[in-house]
Order: structure tokens, then C-alpha cells, then sequence
């Protein structure tokens, strides 16, 4: 939050970027190992290594490393002795390890990411994955024990790989030419590098939004390649950038054109180093590329055999963990607003939303909570302590809900009369990250100069804590949290308040601010800030059919400038942060952290382990409950503690349909609830881009509407079009709630992604490997929106090929869909396309409520969808969907075949409600309905929709039921 508001805040302190060949010759003529010794800044020279000492287990392999030849010191010093250990985790899963000898680089504790248990089942003769070798110069490869004749899922072997040297792919970027493949291990740089098929489809290494939409740029098809910077920053969601969160970990998937066959494969590079991914395909080359650059760490690699997209993602779960149980009530529609408000606005809206008949989950709030921007605090004009208690137990008491957000930077305090407890506490703990000296490392956010907690420290949990459950006896009685700006965000670069005048620096102001700007095709000059899609009648679109313009931004810079001598705040290479060196607007790189971590090797961490410290609070303020957290900066077992929203996003087209690459990429992250700020948060939306993403958040998984301070307001009822959209797509999202909460038990007990890319389903048909205008959700579930203005049709394809029968969720009446290719449907506004994919049945809530709770209270609808050969199948898990840890449960099986339907259920949780309505789609006229063996008379049938309906039905879901049709 709040990026595109920093240039008006504060002034950025000054960079040297220089071109090329200057910060080559600095480079050169400056860059010291601390003896005198100028680094190359070239590979070209590194010797590789070579394997020794081998010893072969039940489990795999471990073996030393030694530098083959003279030290080359490329951006660092070589470290000659190595070891590699390698280990069949599972029939799918291999880890391969490279660290050095000394174990003086950084490992990422098991205290931070519990890893898996070491295996006590010998894999190495039955897994999927074989680790390959040669011993000079050393390189690996890994192969398929089920396809050994394919190309090497991963391999490093210089032969493999494109001949070298490689020109820079970016001419104006010398740092993207590949001059040699060896690998590279020093104490400040390491790098690998494997061959890929040629333009093989990749997706993942994020957090990004990237232009080439979810399928990642390779550098085929007329594409420049990618280069994903993983170094966490504060930035208002730019395009091709690094961003908020940092995940190396991708899935391949590869398609063999002779065969007709895809499978699919996963990688992850376990480390927190910051570092630049590239993927390429050089002129002329038959293969294409990754290749990783890191600088610091190890080697710390997890491989991922599938073959499903969905099996690598849940073998890569099972790595890094599952993710957390969601809350039921989580599912439902949230509301946000930021600025010129307190708590009576607050009020009113949650009464407007009654009133117009939009269901309110989740009401929060934005840091003008706070007093003077402090954390653990509330204003006590706009919020008071107890008018603020009234109103969320008012919430609670209509089974609503109240987060407000937790911002990291804690203010110190100004003076001796100036009494902040949460600061002081810190201090008397321990618990603020320190400068090298030991003095508090103090940055800049919005209450003024600040202090970081360290996560690493031995206090904070209980400081944090203290601090939260104070919160809640002030008033703030929360049911979930908001972590924001904990990349950690500052507003300057390095230490900038230490040794200040700590009242000279007030906190900052945004009064007054104007937000100017709407989106594409809405002239305000012309029509007034009403963001209306109609003026007296006429339309505001000033756009003609097509026209739409998108949101230009460039793509990353250089990075850093010229390195003159190595320290950790700038490590010889440079890798591509997109804002320059590694310090700008947020923590220098040589903060010192409990245990004498150095904030370069743990930054990318930061805002998980965030995320993991007040989970655990949260467990413990609000005991036997499962904790609700969406966090901004992630990374890999996040997931385990939180979810996460897209950013600051902005009120445009372009972003509207960018939010769908999110979703899908925090499915592979294994943070599967997400969602964007529906509406746009950074500048004006306008009613019709409203009514369509109100429309399209309704299908993922987290939906909160949320904008910036001083922008148009836009809580759905502001507009009736937007107002009527909600509702019908909001009655439609909590009519799903039982399949959503059986795709997330899916997921938080065996990794699977609740929200799939069409492919994941239908992986042999590369028409849909680009697609990313449309979801799954689940396996059955279609989502097409509309995602630009003026628009009355959309665009769709329905995947199957034609051998598989879609309805729409709205009439059941099955498409005339072209086979492989796109189809037009109808979409008014308001109107979303959802379609259900035959062979399928899904349990829902008969009677959507105005709360997940009323909604939950009411009866059960089956909704049956057959194939062409009559049959179909789903699953349903059902619990009291708030308890924590999980407790008594129950599973359901709907299983329909030659005329029957029956319904198995196991488990230890009562089910109290009943399934009353049964619909089975595609069914012949049937003559006579029979449940439970007994003639039935409470049916229906539509012919136009083969639509077999049983009413009133009252079936008790803990026991077993049968229907059949004749």
C-alpha cells in the first residue's frame, strides 16, 4: 500500500547508475576482496569443479566438491571445498544440496522452514527422479526413470548448453550476456545453469507481474526473455519487475509434439539470497536456458517429478508445507477503505451494505486507525477505544467480522514524555534489529523514524504478542490481521535516524492529497468525478471498439550502479533490482539481525517470517480458532501462516485482467488464498470496471474491495449496476461456499491448488498454455469474464476439444462450443460466464445468506452434471469451519452411474443440515424417480436442459442415500 503516494512524501536519495562501460571500469579498477586482488566480473575463467570422495547410501549420495584449477574470484572468492548431498525424498521427489565445507555461507535455519524428516524408505531404486553425473569437470543432469529417452528434466553440463560466449540479449545491458556455464560457488557469487527445451513452457518465479502474462517469456516466439530479480521492495505493482515476494521456484510444463503428450515438472531453489533467474533462448540455439545467479548462499535444490501441474505443486507443498486452514467466514466479501473517514463512516457503510442487500463479511480498517500512525494504537477522535469496541462487537454480534491492518515499523519514541509501551517493551526485550555496531537500526515510515522487529530474536514472539492482545483490550477485538509494508518498507535508504532529532521528524501526511485520473475511457472533463457509465442518458465509454489502452511501464533497469569495493550493502554483482541498489526504501543490506544474520542473506524472508510470528500470536490471543492473515511480502512456506492479497494495484482494464496471472501463480506458491484489490486500490475507478471486477474477485479466492485515501469512493452500492452485479455474483460465490471449503481442506491437507489454469486439466491441448483470461476453479468450475469496457460479448474457449459437455451455471443449458478454438458468449453487464464441467457434482448451499454463517445454517443442493455416458463424481468435506487445529470432520462422496446416484458418507462431524434439492443435468425423461428404494413424487424435468430435479428432499448427509431414474 501507499507506493504511489512515496514521491510526493519524500525526496529519494540520489543514484549513480552511469552507463555500461563506466560501471564496467569501475568495476574493474575498484572492486577488492579486501587483499588487493580485483575481481574479473567475468566467468569466463572458473574452473568448475571436480567430484571425489563419493559414498552411496540407501537414500543417495554425498561427495566433496574441489575447485578444478586456479581460483577465478569472478564477484567473489572461490571456495574450494565443497559437499554435495543428494536425496531421494520420495518416489517423486529429489533434493540436491551443494554447501560449502566451512559452512560459513548462509543456510536457511530448519528453525525458520521445517524441511522434511530424512526419508527412512530407500527411494534410489524406485523414483521418478534419477540423479546423473560426471566427475570433471562435475555436472548433473536429472532424467526420468519413466521416460529415460526424453531430454534431462534439469542438466548442467556445458554440452548441453548453447556455446559461449553469448552477446548480451539487452544491448545496453552487458551483465545479460552468458560468457561461460562452469558452476560458479565464491562467497558473494554462485551460479548454475541447465538446458531447457526449446520455448518449453515455464511458469512461476514470482512475485511478478509479468508482461508475457502467467506463461513466462523464454525468449521464443518473438519474446526478449526474462529476467525475474528476486529481491523484495515496496512498489506500487509494476510490470516485469521485482516486487513485493520472492519464490525461485517454477513449473515446467513440457509438451512432446510427436506424441501428442504433456507432462509436467517442477523446480526450487530453497534460498533467500537475492539473486536474478534468467530464462533465454540465445539466436540460433536448438535448446533454451535457465540460469541462476545468486549472491550469497547455497545451492539448495528441490526436484519435482509430476507429472500433473498439480502433483508438482503439491510435491513441492509437502517440501515446504501445506497451507494454513482458512476460516469459513474468510471466503466471504470484505470491505476497505483508506482516509477521510472514522468509525460512524464505518458504520454507515456496513448499514448501506444491508440495506442494499450486499452481503458484508469482513469490515477493516487502513492506518488512519492509528494515532499519529502507530502501531497497536487507535485515533482517538476517529476511533475510539470504545466507540471502535461497540461497533466490532456489533459486527460479532450479526456474525460479521473486524481486521485492521498491522504496518512493521514500529515508532520510536520522540522524547521522555512521550509514552509508547510497544516501542519501550521492544527495547527492554531486545527485540529491534541493530546497526553492525549495535546501535538501533532506525528507518522511515509513516509514524516518522521507526524500528524493525527482529524475527530472529528470542523475545519477539512474546513482545509482538503483548503488543497484539493489548490491542484487543483497547477495543481493537480483531478476527484476523493485515501485515503491510513488510519487505520491510522505508521511506529512506540505510540507518537515517540514527543519531537524529528524534521531534524534528513529524509523522507524515497525506491531508489534502487529490487523486487525479480514471480508468481508460472515462473523459472526467466531460463527465464529472461520478464514474458513472452513464450521464443523462448517454454513455461515458470514449473509447472505440478495441481502442484500449493499457498501462505502459517500463521494464526494469540496469540495477545497481558501479561497485566501488565489496561490502554487503553492494555485493560485486549487481542484480537487477529494479529501484537500483539494495538498500533504497528499505533495510540496508548490513542490518544486523539475532545471531548475526546480515540483513543481505535473510531479506527476502522477512515478511514471512513476519507472517509466522503473529500466527502463532493470533493462536494464542484467539485460542481454538483458526487465524485469518493476508500479508503483502511473501515467500516460499508462507502459505503455512498466511494469505496474501496482489498489491497496490491501479484502477485500469490492463489490471483488472493482471490479477488473474496473481491468482494463478500464488497457486503454485502455495499461498492459494489470494485475491487483488477488486476495483483497483491506485487512482479512480468508474462504475463499469467496478461491475466487472466486483464480478471476477466473486470467483477467487479472496475478495475484498479496497482503495487508496482521497480516490472515488466505491463500495459496491454506490452504484446500482455495480450493486446488482454484486449480488448475483456474490449469491453465487457463497452458493459454492461448500466446494471452495472442500478445495482449500484439499489443499491444507495435500497441497493441491484450489484454482487451476486450464491446462493443469487438460495438459495435452497447447491452445491453452497461454491462456490466462480464464480459471478452473477447482477441476468443474469455467470462469470467463469480461475484462474490457464497452463490451456486451466475451471471448471463451472450452476446453475438452468437444468431448466434454459444459453448462452454464446460471440456466444448465449446455454450450455449442467450438472445439479448440474460441466461442462467443453473451455477457451484459453485470453478467459473468460459469460454466460446469460434466462428470461432475457439486455440493452447495441451497439458500445463500446475507453472512457465511446464516448461509451455512441453511439446506444443502446437489448440483449433478453428467457426461455423455451418464456418469459423474465429486467429493465434499464438510467441518465446523472455524476450529483450530482441525476437529471432527466428515467426507462425502456423490458417485452417478447408469441411472444412479449415490451418496457415501464417513467422519465423525454431525451434519445437521439437510441436502433438500437434488438436480441431475443431462438426463433422458425418465418415467420413474426412486430414493432409497422407495418411489418418489417431489420431482421435476426439464426438457430443454435434461434437467432432472428432486425437491424438498430432506436427506440426512451422514448416513448413505441412493437415487436412481428410469
Amino acid at each position: 500500500m501507499f507506493s504511489l503516494l512515496l514521491g510526493v512524501l519524500y525526496i529519494l536519495a540520489p543514484t549513480v547508475w552511469g552507463d555500461i562501460s563506466q560501471r564496467a571500469s569501475l568495476a574493474n579498477n575498484l572492486a577488492s576482496n579486501g587483499t588487493g586482488t580485483p575481481y574479473s566480473m567475468n566467468v569466463t575463467d572458473c574452473p568448475g569443479y571436480t567430484l571425489g570422495l563419493l559414498q552411496e547410501s540407501d537414500t543417495g549420495l554425498t561427495a566433496h566438491l574441489t575447485l578444478a584449477g586456479p581460483a577465478c574470484n569472478a564477484f567473489g572468492l572461490d571456495i574450494s571445498d565443497l559437499i554435495i548431498e543428494v536425496t531421494y525424498q520420495s518416489q517423486s521427489t529429489l533434493h540436491v544440496k551443494v554447501y560449502d565445507t566451512a559452512n560459513q555461507q548462509f543456510t536457511i535455519p530448519e528453525s525458520v522452514i521445517e524441511r522434511p524428516a530424512a526419508p527412512t524408505t530407500s527411494y534410489a531404486g524406485n523414483s521418478d527422479l534419477i540423479f546423473n553425473y560426471d566427475t570433471t569437470p562435475f555436472a548433473f543432469w536429472i532424467t526420468r526413470r519413466s521416460d529415460p529417452g526424453a531430454m534431462p528434466l534439469f542438466d548442467t553440463r556445458t554440452s548441453s548448453l548453447p556455446p559461449t560466449p553469448i552477446p548480451p540479449f539487452n544491448a545496453s545491458d552487458a551483465s545479460t550476456a552468458f560468457d561461460g556455464f562452469p558452476l560458479v560457488f565464491e562467497d558473494q557469487y554462485l551460479q548454475i545453469a541447465s538446458a531447457l527445451p526449446y520455448g518449453t513452457n515455464i511458469y512461476g518465479l514470482g512475485e511478478v507481474i509479468a508482461s508475457s502474462g502467467f506463461r513466462r517469456d523464454i525468449g521464443t516466439d518473438g519474446g526478449v526473455g526474462t529476467i525475474q530479480t528476486h529481491w523484495a521492495r515496496d512498489v506500487a505493482d509494476p510490470i516485469d519487475q521485482n516486487m513485493y515476494g520472492s519464490h525461485p521456484i517454477y513449473v515446467e510444463h513440457r509438451y512432446n509434439a510427436t506424441t501428442g503428450k504433456a507432462s509436467a515438472s517442477g523446480v526450487l531453489l530453497l534460498s533467500s539470497a537475492g539473486s536474478d533467474i534468467f530464462l533465454q533462448t540465445p539466436p540460433n540455439s536448438k535448446v533454451s536456458l535457465i540460469e541462476y545467479r545468486m549472491v550469497g548462499g547455497i545451492l539448495d535444490f528441490y526436484f519435482f517429478s509430476g507429472p500433473s501441474d498439480a502433483e508438482v505443486i503439491a510435491q513441492y507443498g509437502s517440501v515446504i508445507g501445506y497451507p494454513m486452514w482458512q476460516p469459513a467466514w474468510g471466503f466471504g466479501f470484505h470491505l476497505c477503505r483508506w482516509g477521510y473517514h472514522n468509525v460512524s463512516d464505518d458504520i454507515e457503510n456496513v448499514a448501506q451494505m444491508r440495506a442494499a442487500g450486499i452481503p458484508l463479511e469482513v469490515q477493516w480498517n487502513d492506518i488512519d486507525l492509528y494515532h499519529a500512525y502507530r502501531d497497536f494504537t487507535t485515533d482517538p477522535v476517529s476511533f475510539p477505544g470504545d466507540e471502535l469496541r461497540s461497533f466490532i462487537r456489533e459486527l460479532a454480534a450479526n456474525n460479521q467480522h473486524y481486521i485492521p491492518i498491522v504496518d512493521v515499523g514500529i515508532a520510536v519514541t520522540v522524547n521522555s514524555t512521550d509514552v509508547y509501551d510497544p516501542y519501550t517493551r521492544g527495547v527492554e526485550e531486545d527485540v529491534w534489529i541493530k546497526n553492525p555496531d549495535g546501535s538501533p537500526y532506525l528507518g522511515q515510515v509513516w509514524p516518522g523514524y521507526t524500528v524493525y522487529p527482529d524475527w530472529f530474536s528470542e523475545n519477539i514472539l512474546s513482545v509482538w504478542t503483548e503488543g497484539l492482545r493489548n490491542w484487543t483490550e483497547m477495543g481493537v477485538e480483531f478476527s484476523g490481521l493485515w501485515l503491510d509494508m513488510n519487505e520491510p518498507s522505508s521511506f529512506c535508504s540505510d540507518s537515517c535516524g540514527t543519531g537524529a532529532n528524534y521531534s524534528a521528524l513529524a509523522p507524515l501526511s497525506v491531508a489534502g492529497t487529490v487523486v487525479p485520473g480514471y480508468p481508460e475511457c472515462y473523459n472526467e472533463t466531460i463527465w464529472g468525478p461520478t464514474g458513472n457509465m452513464t450521464i443523462n442518458g448517454t454513455s461515458t465509454n470514449s473509447c472505440a471498439a478495441g481502442s484500449t489502452t493499457s498501462t505502459v511501464v517500463e521494464k526494469r533497469g540496469v540495477g545497481a550502479g558501479g561497485e566501488q569495493g565489496v561490502n554487503l550493502n553492494t555485493p560485486p554483482y549487481a542484480i537487477h533490482n529494479a529501484i537500483g541498489s539494495l538498500n533504497r526504501n528499505t533495510l540496508a543490506t548490513n542490518a544486523t539481525h539475532f545471531g548475526g544474520y546480515a540483513e543481505l542473506d535473510v531479506h527476502n524472508m522477512f515478511g514471512f517470517m513476519e507472517e509466522k510470528t503473529t500466527h502463532l500470536a493470533v493462536q494464542s490471543i484467539i485460542p481454538g480458532k483458526r487465524p485469518f492473515l493476508i500479508s503483502r511480502s511473501t515467500f516460499p512456506s508462507a502459505g503455512k501462516w498466511t494469505g496474501h492479497w496482489l498489491g497496490d494495484n491501479y484502477s485500469k482494464w490492463q489490471y483488472l485482467y493482471l490479477n488473474i496471472q496473481g491468482v494463478l501463480q500464488f497457486q503454485i506458491y502455495q499461498i492459494p488464498m489470494v485475491g487483488a484489490d477488486t476495483c483497483g486500490f491506485n487512482g479512480n475507478t468508474d462504475e463499469e470496471l467496478c461491475n466487472r471486477w466486483m464480478q471476477l474477485s466473486a470467483f477467487v479466492p479472496f475478495y475484498r474491495n479496497h482503495n487508496t485515501y482521497a480516490a472515488l469512493p466505491q463500495e459496491p452500492y454506490r452504484w446500482d449496476s455495480v450493486a446488482n452485479a454484486s449480488r448475483i455474483a456474490i449469491a453465487a460465490r457463497y452458493a459454492m461456499l461448500p466446494y471452495w471449503y472442500t478445495l482449500f481442506a484439499n489443499s491444507s491437507m495435500a497441497g493441491l491448488p484450489p484454482v487451476r489454469a486450464l491446462f493443469y486439466e487438460f495438459p495435452d491441448e497447447p491452445e491453452l498454455f497461454t491462456v490466462d483470461r480464464q480459471w478452473l476453479v477447482g477441476s468443474d468450475v469455467l470462469v470467463t469474464p469480461v475484462l474490457a469496457p464497452g463490451a456486451t460479448t466475451v471471448d471463451g474457449i472450452f476446453p475438452g476439444r468437444g468431448s466434454v459437455i459444459w453448462r452454464d451455471w446460471y440456466t444448465h443449458a449446455a454450450v455449442n462450443a467450438t472445439a479448440g478454438g474460441n466461442t462467443t458468449l453473451d455477457a451484459p453487464i453485470s453478467h459473468i460466464n460459469v460454466h460446469i464441467r460434466d462428470n461432475s457434482a457439486l455440493l452447495l448451499h441451497q439458500e445463500p445468506g446475507y453472512t457465511i454463517y446464516e448461509t451455512r445454517e441453511g439446506p444443502y443442493s446437489l448440483l449433478v452434471s453428467l457426461n455423455a455416458a451418464g456418469t459423474a463424481f465429486g467429493t465434499a468435506y464438510v467441518d465446523d469451519g472455524i476450529s483450530f487445529p482441525p476437529g471432527p470432520s466428515r467426507s462425502l462422496t456423490f458417485q452417478a452411474a447408469g441411472g444412479t446416484l449415490v451418496i457415501e458418507s464417513n467422519g465423525e462431524y454431525a451434519i445437521s443440515q439437510k441436502l433438500e434439492t437434488i438436480t441431475v443435468l443431462g438426463v433422458q425423461k425418465p418415467t420413474q424417480v426412486s430414493f432409497q428404494g422407495s418411489s418418489a413424487d417431489n420431482w421435476t424435468y426439464e426438457e430443454a436442459t435434461e434437467e432432472l430435479v428432486v425437491s424438498n428432499a430432506s436427506v440426512d448427509l451422514n448416513g448413505q442415500f441412493t437415487l436412481t431414474w428410469k
